[in-house]
């Protein structure tokens, strides 16, 4: 999260508006920015229907409904124009994010 907050400008200057989301509440999210210092917007799924929406539900464990780690390049008519799939300690990649973000702009 503090690399999308320090690379935030790089993402809005290719045309794209970064936010977050996860199942926590919205009061886990204040306390959360507040704590990280993050200015991304963070969005609750409290009930995970974004995240099946999106197929980003995953089985891990014993547990079903587990949100996968994902970033999603949505363009302005909501058409998913990009996916990426990360394992849980991963960091995405922003170059390859920006690179696909300034590729979708034209």
């Amino acid at each position: 999260m503090r690399l999308l907050r320090d690379r935030r400008a790089e993402f809005e200057r290719a045309g794209v508006r970064p936010f977050a989301v996860s199942r926590d509440s919205s009061w886990s999210h204040r306390a959360w920015k507040q704590t990280l210092g993050i200015d991304v917007p963070l969005l609750s799924d409290w009930n995970g229907a974004l995240m099946r929406q999106f197929g980003a539900a995953q089985t891990w464990r014993w547990m079903e409904g587990v949100p996968a780690r994902r970033a999603f390049l949505v363009g302005k008519d909501g058409t998913v124009l990009e996916s990426w799939r990360y394992d849980d300690a991963e960091v995405p990649d922003f170059d390859v994010l920006l690179a696909a973000a300034r590729e979708s702009q034209g």
